[in-house]
């Protein structure tokens, strides 16, 4: 029966085309395990999500995510975006092969593909919080979930220059510093007016925020170094109008959580969040590294409603 099956998406891209290197080793580890599962890899951007709703409507519930953090995202909002009365009866698993590997990271998963199969086997299920972001799209508004982080500002300014450099064929690390520094040189700050629960609690000229119920991005930046993926809330940080000069000085303190000393930064939590920016629509999104609309936004949190697949 398609219930017991697992149904697996494989982004050949993740990685760097690592994932298409290593596929092979991984199928072979699964078939080795006892997994009983079709596969399907996907060709294009946000594939996943048609895979995985056709997926669903055919009768499969188990599902296994073999690629980055995008694919992860991608798979989410194939349940999401149209099945999620059937939340319930539904699991999944992660490989991650990505570049970033972020979600991984809060949950110490394995970086050994042999181990990361046996975490999928062993079955020991997270019921996690997941994020609802509304956006602009041109004329429209639109709906995105998300599993990790959901950034604003530079941080969705570099994303975008990450994404439209992948399109053209670049991949690897260089990607991303070229994009950071790039950014870094033509990045201006935007104002920023947030609201929680109809209540303003800020507003200011804003270089970053990050809203979000995972804690890393980026690679490994600890953007919100005390992000609960279960606690029903989301984590906001906030970096005020800032020197590019202190941004470098600081960077090697994204990757510890400790810049959050810094006096640019404040930080809040709650259940759900709205963005304003001045002048309207300006303020980019991105959603576990994906490129989406600009604002007006609103963040709301569905507690405990995946079952995803962890460590222990």
């Amino acid at each position: 029966m398609k219930q017991n099956k697992w149904y697996i998406v494989v982004n050949p891209k993740a990685g760097s085309n690592k994932c298409s290197k290593d596929w092979p080793q991984i199928k072979g580890l699964l078939e080795q395990n006892g997994f009983e599962f079709t596969f399907v890899v996907t060709e294009y951007q946000r594939h996943a999500i048609e895979l995985v709703q056709n997926a669903v409507e055919k009768g499969f519930r188990n599902f296994i995510s073999v690629g980055g953090d995008g694919t992860l995202n991608e798979v989410i909002n194939g349940i999401f975006l149209k099945h999620q009365k059937l939340l319930p009866e539904i699991k999944l698993g992660v490989v991650t092969v990505g570049t970033g590997n972020d979600w991984g990271r809060t949950h110490h998963m394995p970086a050994d593909y042999a181990k990361m199969v046996e975490v999928i086997k062993t079955g020991n299920l997270f019921k996690h919080d997941i994020g609802k972001a509304k956006y602009r799209f041109g004329n429209e508004d639109e709906n995105r979930y998300f599993i990790n982080i959901a950034g604003m500002g530079f941080d969705a300014m570099v994303a975008k220059k990450v994404n439209v450099m992948k399109e053209k064929g670049y991949r690897g690390l260089f990607v991303y510093m070229y994009s950071l520094l790039t950014s870094l040189i033509r990045f201006k700050p935007t104002r920023l007016i947030i609201y929680s629960d109809g209540e303003m609690i800020y507003s200011d000229s804003t270089f970053l925020a990050s809203i979000g119920i995972c804690r890393y991005n980026g690679g490994g930046m600890m953007l919100l170094p005390d992000a609960v993926p279960d606690d029903g809330l989301f984590d906001l940080t906030i970096i005020r109008k800032i020197s590019r000069l202190k941004v470098l000085a600081n960077i090697k303190n994204v990757f510890d959580g400790s810049f959050v000393k810094i006096k640019e930064v404040e930080r809040f939590r709650a259940k759900n969040f709205t963005v304003i920016s001045d002048p309207p629509h300006i303020l980019n999104l991105e959603t576990d590294g994906e490129s989406l609309g600009n604002s007006p936004l609103d963040f709301e949190v569905i507690p405990k409603i995946l079952q995803i697949i962890v460590s222990k």
